[in-house]
């Protein structure tokens, strides 16, 4: 035991008996006098430990196991595409972001009403995609046996990157599953 946790346990121990010694002044005082308010008083300060003591129960419930971390794109697997999209990159809201998306890979969702749908695409080397402007490119779904579904050719969604829609598109074509 810490010795932070002896004192607090004192702590409780010494509020507890004023708390009960100020209920045994509170019977024997007389109502209305001002030592029966002393009395009072005294339980009355035993409020503040109370809340300690119930978040200390508190503590010792047993705590669920933490959630399982959500499916992710595997990076060592190679990307397959699953859609052949047009995506038209949404103005900043900010003047200083109104660069275009240089090269690399970006994880999205595709929404389409209220349901998203993770998804990854890549901007080849060399290339650079313009805000504004449409762009063909292909994208690979996280669980594509239920998006493919709500993804026809002709469908319109937006773009969810974080907290903040980037893009809308609409799909071209349907890749055929890889064997």
């Amino acid at each position: 035991m810490t010795t932070i946790q002896s004192r607090r346990k004192l702590i409780v121990a010494i509020l507890l008996c004023v708390a009960v010694g100020g209920a045994v002044v509170r019977h024997y005082a007389t109502p209305g006098s001002t030592t029966r308010d002393i009395g009072t008083l005294l339980m009355v300060l035993w409020v503040p430990i109370i809340g300690n003591v119930i978040a200390w129960l508190i503590g010792k419930l047993p705590r669920r196991a933490p959630s399982a971390e959500p499916a992710s794109f595997d990076t060592a697997r190679a990307f397959m595409p699953h859609l052949r999209v047009e995506l038209t990159l949404r103005p900043p809201a900010l003047p200083s972001h109104d660069v275009p998306l240089a090269a690399g890979e970006y994880r999205c969702a595709l929404v389409i009403g209220n349901e998203g749908f993770s998804a990854r695409w890549f901007v080849p080397q060399g290339e650079q995609l313009e805000r504004g402007k449409p762009h063909a490119l292909d994208v690979e779904l996280l669980t594509p046996d239920i998006a493919n579904a709500r993804f026809p050719e002709g469908a319109t969604f937006r773009v969810l990157v974080g907290d903040s829609f980037i893009a809308d598109g609409r799909v071209l074509q349907l890749r055929p599953a890889a064997a």
